[in-house]
């Protein structure tokens, strides 16, 4: 697993496009989602920008806003209406003025370009990621644990190497 620190540093050729997409998914995020969609977007956008050649280069860019939200969402169970913040893939495409089949493909997209699952640790809302059994489970000695479960100089070692979000009973 990657380290989970992100960055929202992009080359300077990309710098009017990430600006761009920030934009509108913050606007968006801020009215219909929370903060922490937010930031995500953006550190999604820049991870995109800094890809060689950036898919965000070509294409209408409503859309790729649309495609990294539509993820984003997905691995975050945004469509679930149990979960706070919800909303359906209709009302999220419509909300970018993108039809919910190309909103679909763009996520396809953006979620093959990042690597990016459900409930994916390095693409999870920071507040839920407590509940999140992938962000905690590593390989010790061939076996998946939960880190959670192990003695602490353990779960100190798997932070140190950025297995881990943060130490477990730190938040």
């Amino acid at each position: 697993m990657a380290s989970l620190s992100k960055s929202e540093r992009v080359p300077k050729p990309m710098q009017a496009t990430f600006n761009a997409i920030v934009a509108l998914t913050d606007a968006f995020c801020h009215a219909h989602l929370d903060e922490e969609y937010a930031q995500l977007a953006r550190q999604a956008t820049a991870a995109l920008c800094r890809k060689r050649p950036s898919p965000l280069a070509t294409g209408p860019l409503k859309t790729w806003v649309c495609g990294i939200v539509y993820a984003l969402g997905a691995a975050n169970f945004l469509f679930d209406k149990s979960q706070t913040p919800s909303m359906s893939a209709a009302e999220l495409c419509a909300g970018f003025g993108v039809s919910k089949s190309t909103g679909s493909a763009k996520a396809k997209a953006v979620r093959d370009a990042l690597g990016m699952g459900q409930m994916d640790p390095q693409w999870y809302r920071p507040s839920k990621m407590e509940d999140n059994p992938l962000a905690w489970m590593i390989m010790v000695n061939g076996f998946v644990v939960d880190v959670r479960q192990m003695p602490r100089v353990l779960q100190e070692i798997a932070y140190a190497k950025g297995l881990i979000p943060y130490l477990p009973g730190e938040r």
